[in-house]
């Protein structure tokens, strides 16, 4: 035999034993996800109906329109929640609504701080500063109702 002939069985057998390996493993994942949804035993032999809100159904064609329903349908389980009075659902993606919210916060934090630190001006006077620690002494000596204390400013 040659060379090549050999190396081919060899790369054969390695792709067989490979394939084998992996139609093992998805045959394993598939046992372990059931592909139907298990029914619900509390519901007792009551139909399992699609989770949509009537809010989404189109309005014409029923027999109350009010409701969007027709006589005689079943109920769902959660009709309250999913009935015309129900609440709203979402008419966006969660992540786009929370970057939207991110973006009004951030905007109205900025808008505080503009109005804070640039627009607002200084005080047209200078505060009343007191000699020996905000007289202190004076007015009763509360260590707790001390002013600021004075700094010499050496601006020359």
């Amino acid at each position: 035999m040659n060379s090549n002939a050999i190396l081919r069985r060899v790369l054969a057998t390695r792709s067989a034993a490979r394939h084998r390996l992996l139609a093992s493993t998805n045959t394993a994942r598939q046992y372990a996800t059931p592909s139907t949804p298990e029914s619900d035993p509390q519901l007792n032999g009551y139909p399992q109906l699609p989770f949509v809100s009537r809010q989404t159904l189109p309005p014409l064609g029923w027999q109350d329109p009010l409701t969007r329903r027709n006589f005689g349908d079943t109920l769902h389980e959660q009709e309250e929640v999913l009935s015309m009075w129900g609440p709203d659902p979402a008419p966006i993606p969660v992540n786009v609504a929370l970057r939207q919210f991110m973006v009004a916060t951030i905007g109205f934090v900025a808008f505080g701080f503009l109005v804070k630190e640039i627009i607002t001006q200084d005080p047209p006077a200078i505060r009343r500063e007191y000699p020996y620690d905000g007289l202190a002494k004076e007015l009763g000596g509360l260590e707790e109702n001390k002013a600021r204390a004075e700094s010499v400013d050496t601006d020359s």
